[in-house]
């Protein structure tokens, strides 16, 4: 087993999920709008996305997508298109919280709260859908892992990526889903959503540019 090696993707990888993105935005909202376990269910479904982008960068599957222009391009158009959804739903959700500011909105919100699968599904179609994740770990293990490298540290390089994702989400996750700090956030709901949309469209926006140019 290389030892080095893992630790280089260790160290890389901890620096992609710390990064702003729209799975640790995903993760912040639902854990400061959402019951725990829908927050967690979300950190998960996010990091079992991870596994499969590494099985499939491993496999050379992503590799043969991204080879392929048409069927990169499609991936890119289902991405851009869930993750631009994605981005107009969380800003509306903002508009609305301050059109409705003096209602009883939050009482609302909190009949309507998303289920385990569902918070499950958002996380993983998240980062499942992003083509950015996927051109990441293509790089990541083109240039890491070689056809030299053996199969026990490639097993171990699987496994230390998806412990590392489940770590750092479920981590967010629960600090962020206590009631005494989903309580303070409450008032920058709103602040947080247009955030979250926005980001969500900037990525989606990313995309688009790409298949453009």
């Amino acid at each position: 087993m290389e030892l080095q090696l893992l630790i280089s993707l260790a160290v890389i990888h901890s620096v992609a999920l710390a990064s702003p993105g729209p799975d640790f935005a995903l993760v912040v909202k639902m854990a400061s709008q959402e019951r725990r376990s829908t927050a967690i269910a979300a950190a998960v479904g996010i990091s079992i996305a991870i596994l499969a982008h590494t099985l499939l960068s491993l496999t050379g599957v992503s590799l043969l997508i991204q080879s392929s222009q048409t069927l990169f391009i499609m991936v890119k158009l289902i991405g851009a298109s869930y993750l631009g959804w994605m981005g107009v739903g969380a800003i509306k959700a903002a508009i609305t919280h301050w059109r409705d500011k003096h209602s009883n909105i939050l009482e609302k919100e909190q009949k309507n709260k998303l289920s385990v699968k569902k918070g499950f599904l958002l996380g993983f179609y998240t980062n499942m859908l992003n083509p950015k994740a996927m051109v990441f770990f293509i790089t990541l293990f083109s240039t890491l892992i070689t056809p030299n490298v053996n199969l026990e540290t490639k097993i171990a390089a699987t496994c230390l990526l998806l412990v590392l994702s489940l770590v750092w989400f479920i981590f967010i996750a629960f600090v962020l889903s206590k009631p005494n700090i989903q309580k303070v956030m409450q008032s920058a709901t709103p602040t947080i959503n247009l955030v979250t949309g926005i980001l969500f469209l900037s990525v989606t926006l990313v995309i688009i540019s790409g298949l453009i140019n």
